[in-house]
């Protein structure tokens, strides 16, 4: 199973939130390459980055952000937020971002997905945020009633090779990844699925690399200290990444 250290940007900072609620931050490296540093002096496999401002304005706004980033690791990067259109998408690959991910427009223009994968295959993503169990958009303030299931096994027809399953109300909380929502996802779907939201525990990886996943994204429980990198690396992580 891959983990996933998360590095999530908001006004260039590197934050996390709770239950993606923009009112309940904590901002832990004024740079998030800091935290790139960390993470990959620590044996990260991937870094899971997030443009929170991006997220929410429709467009990429962190860019610059995301250059230092890469521009201080060799580790391989997944981004998300704010890529909706193809050209968003062959930026961030430009940028040097080894896997893109698509949130809202996946569910507003499916064809989107389709295009994506058609061009650039693997180094796509499909990021599934659900509020009991239906996708929210538009970093996550806006709410549908689509199930993440039922949108998951349309994409996935479609050739999606990663979804990223995220449990919003567990997100930044440290309550437990939703194990019965992912597994459900993972039953579904021919796609790798990485799990996120919850994880506060090496007991939490396991249950997550015991039904199927991936990979898993660890984020709060890393800022505070709950999970060592590198010891979790040691029992979980795997050197050859599905990129």
């Amino acid at each position: 199973m891959i983990l996933y250290p998360a590095i999530d940007i908001r006004g260039g900072r590197c934050v996390r939130l709770i239950e993606g609620d923009f009112d309940r931050e904590t901002s832990y490296d004024s740079d998030p390459s800091l935290a790139a540093r960390r993470w990959a002096e620590a044996g990260a496999e991937w870094l899971h980055v997030v443009d929170l401002d991006g997220a929410v304005a429709g467009r990429p706004i962190n860019s610059q952000a995301v250059a230092r980033i890469r521009a201080a690791v060799d580790v391989p990067l997944q981004l998300g937020g704010g890529l909706r259109l193809l050209t968003d998408l062959e930026d961030a690959f430009n940028a040097g971002v080894d896997r893109a991910i698509i949130g809202t427009a996946a569910l507003r223009d499916p064809d989107l997905v389709i295009n994506a994968v058609s061009r650039w295959g693997e180094r796509i993503a499909v990021a599934l945020d659900a509020r009991d169990g239906r996708l929210a958009t538009d970093g996550w303030l806006d709410q549908t009633d689509n199930r993440a299931v039922d949108v998951a096994q349309r994409l996935d027809q479609s050739g999606a090779g990663h979804f990223i399953y995220t449990d919003i109300r567990r997100d930044g909380t440290l309550s437990g990844p939703n194990v019965e929502g992912l597994s459900e996802l993972i039953q579904q779907v021919d796609a790798d699925v990485i799990a996120s939201g919850g994880v506060a525990s090496v007991a939490d990886l396991k249950a997550v690399a015991t039904i199927g996943a991936s990979g898993a994204i660890i984020g709060r429980a890393l800022y505070d200290g709950r999970i060592d990198l590198a010891e979790a690396i040691a029992l979980f992580g795997r050197r050859e990444a599905p990129c």
